[in-house]
């Protein structure tokens, strides 16, 4: 056999061997070096501290194998990486994620503290803020008597009732989510514009 026919069986077995890997009914095909498409990920919450189960065990009856997941470059092979040190959690004094459910109202006003002092620049930037936001229905000194509370009556006054001992955590939660006929105002103004509102609302509870 000379070199030419050596030449065309080797072609003809190649194509053979290519079209073999060919997709087909339930028959998915071959990769060239499937784990470079397709990774196997860690699970960022387990931690797993025998290496044992880091191997690839084909013990499945499809024979595809599974992955036990441990990472064993991290320290105490965990996969999620342990914060820096002195990090400050996102939701330190309140802010973001603010996770307390919207029919909690009560309970906000017990465990929730304004993490903004009352200085005189926080009152005056909160007055703003009620300006825009609030004074159509709570009006400018807080009697419900706003353009909007005058025709949907019932818009409490700050200074009366039950209203002027709302605590300041169930305020911020109130302008938060809303309650009653009042819209949740948590898309309009941030976590910390809330507490300056908070703020300036104390002022107008507490007058005469």
């Amino acid at each position: 056999m000379n070199n030419g026919n050596i030449y065309h069986i080797l072609l003809i077995a190649l194509g053979i061997s290519l079209w073999s890997c060919k997709a087909k009914n339930d028959f998915q095909g071959l990769e060239f070096a499937p784990n470079m498409y397709h990774s196997v990920p860690y699970e960022g919450l387990s931690q797993i501290t025998d290496e044992n189960e880091g191997n690839w065990l084909s013990n499945r009856e499809d024979g595809l194998g599974e992955f036990y997941n441990s990472n064993p470059n991290n320290p105490h092979y965990m996969n999620m990486r342990e914060p820096v040190a002195n990090t400050v959690k996102r939701n330190e004094h309140g802010y973001l994620p603010y996770r307390i459910h919207k029919d909690s109202a009560e309970y906000a006003g017990r465990v929730l503290t304004n993490p903004i002092d009352s200085t005189a620049e926080v009152i005056a930037e909160g007055k703003t803020l009620y300006s825009i936001y609030c004074t159509s229905c709570h009006g400018e000194t807080g009697q419900g008597d706003g353009l909007v509370g005058k025709v949907f009556l019932g818009v409490p006054a700050y200074n009366l009732g039950r209203v002027k001992e709302l605590p300041e955590g169930q305020i911020f939660h109130t302008i938060t989510h809303g309650r009653g006929r009042m819209m949740s105002h948590g898309s309009l103004v941030s976590v910390d514009e809330r507490w300056k509102i908070t703020r300036y609302v104390q002022i107008l509870q507490n007058q005469n």
